[in-house]
């Protein structure tokens, strides 16, 4: 038997196959993505199986892009050689609000709650329950789990989670959620495996297109940098970060409509929007281009800046690890986020760091760091894979 744990966006749909062995969630036999399934796209399947990297084009003739992916996938998994059968399918949502603070099998009834949630995370939310109801249609005698980014950061505090708001706002739900959740739970979970020092005060970097840092004690969320939305704290690929509210209320006096105003904060902003060229950080390092520089100044900048209300936050600090797609591939993010964060303690061993782009777990803090430095590459779909088997073996 196995978990297919998917993960369902706008133009995009990630999927890995995790075996389960005597209850046990293994590691994942095919992994894979379809991009390019926006309209007018380029829709292609890349997948990986058994030692192999295989990339098909998806020829969807007059079918809707993301129906005719579920299509090839569902046919995939069924024909390729030597695979599990499903038992469940594990969905990656982005928000589950106050309601969902640990995993749940899907309803139509949750799904319903969960689409009021669409205005909180309107890049994510939306595109995650329709890839449950297509799921459900094309699987339609396997249990789909859905999994909440928001629900690692239920041990967060009232007070970190609560905004300097009246009572007949706040107690509508607006309030500091976090995101990353499912990504957190595995990183803190290798920690633990790895080191001794994670039970302790630990400051874990999410740093991809999305970005957000988190602060945790014993293995729990205390605190971190996103909100109440997935806008909020470090600058990223398209989103701007925390931005000055007076910002927002100028732009509406400029005569920008709602949903410009959402385009700009979600889609033009950040990486991309500072430089001018792009929201990936691999294109801006190759750029000679002098916003280039100065997009990847300010998001080390913004790295460090909110490192430091985390590290308020835990009063010290014992271990940092690094994960997501810039966090795991640039050595030169990590070198300079420590090389601003050395007056803690933090000595990096430049050998092993620049090491660290393969994939693998490596400790990149030198013998006489004060606090010790992680690569952890992180694996959300084998923690929603968990709490699938779980509830299964719950029922």
């Amino acid at each position: 038997m196995a978990i297919l744990s998917v993960n369902a966006g706008s133009s995009t749909l990630k999927f890995a196959l995790y075996p389960v062995d005597q209850g046990a969630v293994q590691p994942s036999v095919l992994v894979g993505s379809y991009e390019g399934l926006e309209p007018n796209g380029a829709p292609m399947l890349k997948y990986g199986y058994e030692g192999e990297i295989r990339s098909v084009p998806l020829d969807c003739l007059s079918r809707e892009p993301f129906a005719c992916a579920l299509s090839q996938l569902k046919n995939l998994v069924l024909t390729l050689p030597n695979i599990p059968k499903i038992q469940a399918i594990a969905h990656r949502i982005v928000h589950g609000g106050s309601l969902f603070t640990q995993s749940v099998i899907s309803t139509t009834s949750i799904l319903k709650e969960l689409s009021k949630l669409n205005v909180l995370a309107p890049l994510h939310q939306p595109h995650n329950i329709e890839g449950v109801r297509a799921f459900a249609n094309a699987f339609p005698d396997i249990p789909q789990v859905l999994c909440f980014d928001t629900a690692y950061h239920k041990t967060v505090s009232s007070i970190e989670s609560a905004f300097a708001l009246p009572a007949e706002i706040t107690s509508q739900g607006v309030r500091r959620y976090g995101f990353h959740g499912l990504s957190y739970q595995y990183i803190i979970g290798t920690l633990l495996d790895c080191t001794k020092r994670a039970q302790g005060r630990v400051m874990m970097a999410h740093l991809g297109n999305g970005a957000s840092l988190c602060a945790a004690i014993g293995g729990k969320s205390i605190a971190t940098t996103m909100g109440f939305s997935a806008l909020d704290g470090l600058m990223m690929g398209t989103r701007a970060g925390s931005l000055d509210a007076g910002v927002l209320l100028y732009l509406l006096d400029k005569g920008l409509t709602p949903e410009q105003l959402e385009k700009l904060l979600y889609k033009k902003s950040g990486l991309l929007g500072v430089s001018g060229i792009s929201a990936d950080m691999r294109k801006l390092r190759a750029s000679k281009e002098p916003l280039a520089i100065v997009a990847i100044d300010l998001f080390t900048h913004r790295v460090v800046r909110e490192a430091g209300a985390m590290v308020a936050c835990l009063e010290g600090l014992d271990v940092i690890a690094f994960s997501g797609g810039i966090g795991e591939h640039d050595s030169r993010l990590r070198q300079s986020v420590c090389e601003k964060l050395s007056w803690l303690g933090i000595k990096l061993d430049e050998t092993l760091n620049q090491a660290a782009t393969n994939d693998a777990i490596s400790k990149i803090s030198a013998e006489d760091s004060a606090i010790e430095v992680w690569v952890i590459p992180t694996d959300e779909g084998l923690v929603a894979a968990r709490d699938a088997q779980a509830l299964l073996a719950q029922r």
